[in-house]
């Protein structure tokens, strides 16, 4: 009787169609992002810095799904608006993060000796300094790069400030971000490097003459994808707070375009008069992140190669 082979993803994928709280949290992904991606190009979603002081702090409505905020704005275009910034924040950002820690962290575990020493101890030094700190001076550091950058893609494609400066303003929190929080996945990344490094089927590359980086890039890095999809879920719910806490201090997103983190702000300053104001853009925040932390335990657990198969 001959047996179905079965792949490492297709039982991750098995494992994970089981877990309720990951399936849920999928599709509440999917959703919001929607909403925030493709919502703002239907026609019923108003222009979200369309200021209209006669109709300030109004109550939700047919016409404004969400209510106004102090300046006569629809909050609801102002939330998807403001969860694109959030969202891009958080997924390129950890882009970055993650590919500047595989790629160091894999050549530390690799390499080893004087050079993992050495690539470690400065690992080490980055995270004895203030997060917080270094990022809100790296932003200050590439943010006049930034306006330059802006200008020359206006003067480039023709597009109007308004159409480019929304996503070019953002470069300064990618990178800033990007470049500081990659520290954590490269000490992952040298910890299942070293494990795996030693096994057979690399020791077989080796006698076959294959490269440092064929070897590394092609037969070592494939069976380090689970715990980086891992940490990359996981992680961008953190860098989403970090934006959040910049634009709260001032330093995130510029007005008049606005984050998840902003319109907290507001809110809060706010909650006294106009609840609402805190409430929509709260509900969409704490929702994302708490469906990409259910999401990444599901992923987690569906890609742990200890799990028993059924």
């Amino acid at each position: 009787m001959k047996t179905q082979s079965s792949s490492l993803w297709k039982d991750a994928w098995h494992r994970l169609s089981r877990n309720k709280p990951a399936l849920v949290s999928l599709a509440v992904l999917v959703l919001i992002l929607l909403a925030c991606f493709v919502g703002p190009f239907l026609p019923f979603v108003k222009n979200p810095t369309t200021i209209n002081l006669a109709n300030s702090s109004a109550a939700p409505s047919a016409e404004h799904w969400f209510g106004t905020d102090q300046l006569g704005r629809d909050l609801f275009s102002r939330v998807l608006y403001g969860g694109q910034v959030s969202l891009l924040v958080g997924l390129v950002a950890t882009a970055v993060a993650v590919i500047i820690g595989v790629i160091y962290g894999a050549i530390s575990g690799y390499i080893g000796g004087m050079v993992d020493s050495v690539m470690m101890r400065f690992v080490d030094i980055m995270f004895a300094l203030p997060f917080l700190v270094l990022v809100i001076l790296f932003a200050l550091v590439v943010d006049e790069p930034s306006s330059t950058f802006t200008t020359w893609v206006i003067d480039i494609t023709g597009w109007s400030r308004d159409r480019v400066a929304p996503i070019t303003t953002l470069i300064p929190l990618f990178i800033a971000i990007g470049a500081i929080g990659w520290l954590t996945i490269a000490r992952i990344v040298r910890a299942q490097v070293m494990s795996i490094k030693r096994l057979e089927f690399v020791e077989a590359a080796i006698s076959l003459g294959l490269s440092r980086t064929r070897i590394l890039f092609r037969h070592i890095l494939p069976n380090v994808i689970g715990p980086i999809i891992i940490y990359t879920t996981l992680a961008v719910p953190g860098i989403m707070l970090l934006e959040s806490v910049l634009s709260f201090l001032g330093l995130g997103v510029k007005p008049p375009n606005s984050s998840w983190g902003i319109l907290i702000k507001e809110g809060a300053d706010r909650m006294e008069i106009t609840p609402l104001l805190l409430l929509f853009p709260s509900l969409f925040f704490a929702s994302t992140l708490f469906a990409l932390n259910f999401l990444g335990d599901g992923l987690r657990d569906a890609l742990d190669p200890k799990s028993s198969k059924d």
